[in-house]
């Protein structure tokens, strides 16, 4: 790529991306394009080509395969969804609309989450984070109906329109489901009382972007004691066949101290209300095409899509949605293949020697720390590509032709809460996937300490062959190191080399580390994007990992015979590319953990010496960064 090195003295990102921005057109049916969407774009229209032709195949096809097939015609057959009407779901509502009080809703408690109600506390089962090799029960909070608690706030401008839309589109979800509109509008305002109430308790992205806040262990009798009006116990010995877990992690204990003021008979219709509407605005795009388009308007409003999914790419994502394991091994496997996986994992290593290189001349660090460091790095675990086995889940999901979309899907979520609860107390299976090797994107989980490379994004812009090496540094060599450096951000510090939450740093380095970390809040912290301001205490972490991916990434491009750091720079620049609608953008910068992609691409490499040397950027250069304002960590 050929770019005018003057510009790049002004703006990186727009020196690279500018001509493309000028034309690149957002589809209607999505709120943004660049880089990672448009690849994701092409696998999708690859894959459901080739579905498409496996279909009109009569030979016999892998057991799995057939299910997902049968999985995504059943999703397809929107005559068959139209004949069908409502009736499915009016099945799934009626044990919600027979509910006669706070009472009674607590004896169905248990069967309502291995149902896949949406209910007041979600249980969840995963590492626990301080003996991460046996898997614990989590309670967490529910959702909000809006975006994150920061949009509740009284000076939010977007809150009222958005709620707006909201109630207009349940207002026609529940008419179609036989609801009168006065009746449906007391259903809504009651729901949006009862989320309204939730507000004061729960916590915001940026609060809950904090892992350190997470663990909030609490013993059976502990848990059991926090509501005089529920019996928490037994719905948890429920959910676990009878059994009594030595502890519960408590993600939001702020939240849990309130159940009794927020779960009680005087709020029993706000809640019931709630239930329903969270249930119909979650199972509605199962139904019908014209009632999947009427579920999706307020997504739409929220991210500034002009219009819904075709409804051929829709009935993918569902089915995908389903059988994303299933639709990976197939992915990884005709498209990336072993010695594609090889080659990436003999690249994977090569950053983990680089970054254990930097690890063992870093001056700040004293040597114990160090050493768990280093130490930590060498147990990391990694996943290139695709899993080498399916997770067995797989093997119990038989789709039923004779029974509707809905019903099947709901089958499905039956079987995966079951299959979650089973694994309570259970050694943790630290080789099964967490995501799809068809996703463009990839992973670090702390709590196991692996990094996961999944086959989508290991190709261009990110890796090719047809790349230089420093291009190729500057895209999935960043992306490697990025997950490497999770492993030391300030959610991943916080975990040992088995991914137990345990403190191995000496208190001077962790008083260090936590200095510049603040300098990276700094950083970020207020830069002005899309008409709101950035939030560095939110991103922290993903910026962290950043300036060490692309560090690491640059060290190893310098050390190939053929380096041009030029290639490094620019291709960094293009991986960022993005063209968003104004309402995603903000809502990017309300909830997510991930700076704006412009300022990723411009703001870190303004702390490398070499991006100065490489551009000859000056004092009185937009791209010039004062020394003393540069973040260096890892």
């Amino acid at each position: 790529m050929t770019v005018n090195e003057q510009l790049i003295k002004d703006d990186l990102y727009e020196a690279v991306n500018g001509e493309w921005l000028k034309t690149a057109k957002i589809p209607d049916d999505k709120p943004a394009t660049g880089g990672f969407n448009d690849l994701a774009d092409e696998i999708d229209k690859t894959l459901m080509s080739d579905f498409e032709k496996m279909a009109a195949d009569s030979s016999e096809k892998p057991a799995l395969m057939q299910e997902f097939l049968n999985y995504y015609a059943l999703a397809s057959d929107f005559d068959r969804r139209a004949t069908e009407g409502t009736t499915s779901l009016k099945k799934v509502l009626a044990p919600l609309e027979n509910l006669t009080s706070q009472a009674d809703f607590d004896t169905k408690w248990a069967d309502f989450v291995r149902a896949g109600y949406p209910t007041p506390i979600g249980f969840d089962v995963d590492a626990d984070m301080k003996n991460a090799q046996i898997n614990a029960l989590f309670a967490a909070a529910p959702g909000l109906i809006l975006p994150d608690k920061t949009y509740y706030e009284e000076d939010n401008q977007q809150a009222a329109g958005l709620l707006v839309v909201f109630s207009q589109m349940m207002t026609k979800l529940l008419v179609v489901l036989d609801y009168s509109e006065e009746d449906a509008e007391q259903v809504i305002s009651q729901a949006l009382t009862f989320d309204r109430n939730l507000v004061p308790h729960v916590k915001s992205a940026e609060e809950s972007a904090d892992y350190s806040k997470v663990y909030n262990p609490q013993t059976f009798e502990e848990f059991g004691s926090q509501s005089k009006n529920l019996d928490l116990k037994a719905i948890v010995k429920n959910l676990l066949n009878g059994n009594e877990p030595e502890k519960i992690i408590v993600a939001e204990p702020k939240y849990l101290a309130a159940i009794d003021e927020i779960l009680n008979e005087a709020h029993f219709n706000e809640f019931k209300s709630w239930l329903i509407v969270k249930t119909v605005s979650s199972l509605s795009s199962f139904l019908s095409d014209d009632i999947r388009v009427i579920s999706g308007e307020y997504g739409r409003a929220l991210s500034g899509s002009k219009g819904p999914k075709k409804q051929q790419k829709f009935a993918y994502y569902l089915a995908m949605g389903a059988y994303s394991g299933i639709v990976g091994e197939y992915y990884g496997h005709k498209y990336f293949g072993e010695d594609a996986k090889a080659d990436v994992q003999r690249m994977v290593e090569k950053m983990i020697g680089v970054y254990q290189n930097r690890l063992a001349n870093n001056k700040w660090l004293t040597s114990a720390t160090r050493d768990k460091a280093i130490l930590k790095l060498n147990k990391l675990g990694i996943q290139v590509g695709y899993p080498d086995k399916i997770n067995p889940l797989y093997q119990k999901m038989h789709v039923d032709t004779k029974k509707t979309l809905l019903e099947n899907a709901m089958g499905f979520d039956q079987l995966a809460t079951e299959d979650m609860f089973s694994k309570w107390n259970q050694p943790v299976d630290r080789d099964l996937w967490e995501m799809s090797a068809a996703t463009v994107n990839a992973y670090y989980h702390p709590f196991k300490n692996i990094i996961v490379f999944p086959a989508a994004i290991l190709q261009a812009p990110f890796y090719s062959l047809e790349q230089s090496s420093s291009a190729n540094y500057g895209g999935i060599g960043a992306v490697i190191a990025h997950e490497i450096s999770h492993a030391f951000d300030n959610n991943g510090a916080l975990f040992d080399e088995y991914g137990n939450l345990n403190n191995w740093w000496s208190e001077a380095d962790l008083a260090h580390f936590k200095e510049l970390s603040q300098q990276m809040v700094a950083e970020f912290d207020g830069t002005e994007y899309a008409g709101q301001k950035v939030n560095g205490t939110l991103t922290v972490s993903e910026n962290i990992a950043d300036a060490g991916g692309l560090s690491c990434a640059l060290e190893a491009a310098k050390a190939e015979a053929n380096a041009d750091i030029s290639a490094f720079f620019i291709n960094w620049a293009q991986v960022w590319r993005m063209k968003a609608s104004t309402q995603y953008m903000q809502l990017l910068l309300s909830i997510d953990v991930h700076a704006p992609a412009k300022l990723r691409a411009n703001i870190q490499v303004q702390n490398l010496a070499d991006f100065y040397v490489t551009f000859g950027i000056n004092p009185g250069d937009k791209m010039y960064k004062n020394l003393d304002e540069r973040v260096n960590i890892w």
